[in-house]
């Protein structure tokens, strides 16, 4: 049987939240509005800040310009982003390759995205199948396969849209004017590529808020208590004992009592005034509840969440009191090497979309060494100004090449370009001046002949 990978596709039996938020619990209060505490927003967006792409090299180590320029048309930066942030939420995200003037590299929701493996494989694919929905009820499907793209589409209704069990009959080919149905796949392989969180090696992955989700429920459920506790009991109470309700009497039109009325209490609480008459009327007090026993349990949680999850505190409680740099290195340290190791596990993948992308060119040559290259990505750790260029120093000092420097920088690899052009005009600069100094012209500008 077929391993099926995908999100509402998941055939796997893994478990993939697939929810609006990042892992937040939305607690209606009486006002309409929600309650949340976004603790598993953090945890993600931890990892993301710090997974940027830098660039894609082939076996030279030398990152190719013309895969980076369809890198950048794409908008491969932002989309990147996304899709990391797909991957650490859902488990999983896809990247499409597809097209050849230009290029079009899209990456895919796990909602509208499922990969077909072959039997004992976890690479090498055999099917892909995109399905989304649009507002006029109409489901549309493309097919990729190695040799052949097939598109779909049938008219749904309310009842039946994704349910299982839906007449496969519905389904009609869609027919374009431009394009053949099916058309073939001049790259024959699957163009996509499934980027997968925390893989294990039976071919499931995990979301990074998968094994908390429970405690952010509980963290949820407190401060939901905390509010609530905080609306009825966050202030002291008075209680009035030995006295009934005050009353006044009811006249008629005469001006005579005919009975009695309770006032009601809204009086004397715009009043700020209330009349005792019982002879054994006192007033007592209830003490306002302490709302602290919520928030240190909360900080409790948080504390272990972050511990579970590798994520530095100081993220999370936002509390950073006289802190060395030393122990922001060392909070950090656990995060640093999460995002390696995702790094890790994505650098493949992301090399796989490059070689797709030569693939699509028409290079096949640069296919095969990109497959054996490697992804660039920028630092995992965060270093201020003053550290790096500390750094940078004493590697120069060392030996290593200038090129290198600026790359271990940070610098994105339209950059370094630029920036080895200026040093090439530089170095010449320099050349001239020292020729002409040579030649007993200080200036370095020659004579006009």
């Amino acid at each position: 049987m077929r391993r099926l990978s995908g999100g509402r596709f998941t055939l796997t039996g893994t478990r993939t939240i697939l929810t609006t938020g990042v892992g937040w619990l939305l607690i209606p209060r009486r006002n309409g509005t929600l309650l949340r505490v976004s603790v598993c927003r953090w945890m993600v967006l931890g990892r993301w800040l710090r997974l940027p792409l830098d660039g894609a090299g082939t076996l030279a180590a030398e990152t190719d310009d013309e895969l980076w320029r369809v890198w950048q048309i794409n908008e491969g930066d932002a989309d990147s982003s996304a899709g990391f942030v797909d991957a650490n939420v859902s488990s999983r995200v896809f990247v499409l390759v597809w097209g050849d003037s230009p290029v079009e590299v899209t990456w895919e929701s796990p909602r509208e995205m499922i990969v077909a493996y072959e039997p004992g494989s976890r690479r090498k694919r055999t099917a892909a199948l995109k399905m989304w929905r649009e507002d006029d009820n109409t489901e549309y499907a493309t097919l990729y396969l190695p040799d052949e793209v097939w598109k779909f589409h049938r008219k749904t209704s309310v009842l039946d849209i994704h349910m299982p069990g839906v007449d496969l009959l519905k389904w009609r080919p869609r027919e374009l004017a431009l394009e053949p149905n099916p058309q073939p796949n001049p790259m024959g392989e699957v163009p996509v590529v499934e980027l997968q969180n925390r893989p294990r090696l039976d071919g499931t992955c995990r979301s990074e808020i998968d094994g908390v989700a429970a405690t952010q429920d509980a963290i949820n459920l407190l401060w939901a208590y905390l509010f609530t506790t905080a609306d009825f009991a966050s202030f002291p109470q008075r209680v009035v004992m030995g006295q009934s309700p005050p009353k006044v009497p009811v006249l008629n039109s005469d001006g005579e009592v005919i009975g009695e009325k309770v006032v009601p209490l809204e009086k004397f609480m715009q009043d700020r005034i209330v009349w005792l008459t019982g002879q054994n009327a006192s007033i007592g007090e209830w003490k306002a509840a302490a709302l602290n026993q919520f928030t240190d349990i909360v900080e409790v949680q948080v504390g272990h969440l972050a511990a579970q999850t590798r994520t530095p505190q100081h993220y999370l409680v936002g509390k950073m009191a006289n802190l060395s740099a030393e122990a922001l290195v060392a909070a950090e340290s656990g995060l640093v090497q999460k995002v390696r190791e995702q790094q890790l596990f994505y650098g493949p993948r992301i090399r796989e979309v490059f070689r797709l992308i030569a693939l699509a060119k028409n290079d096949p040559a640069k296919a095969e060494a990109v497959a054996a290259g490697q992804v660039v990505w920028k630092d995992a750790e965060s270093r201020s100004e003053q550290q790096m260029a500390d750094k940078i120093i004493k590697l120069r000092q060392a030996g290593f090449p200038f090129k290198w420097l600026i790359e271990e920088y940070g610098v994105s690899p339209t950059e370094v370009g630029r920036i080895m052009e200026m040093k090439k005009a530089e170095l010449e600069e320099a050349s001239r001046a020292d020729i002409a100094a040579m030649m007993g012209d200080p200036t370095g500008v020659p004579d006009d002949e």
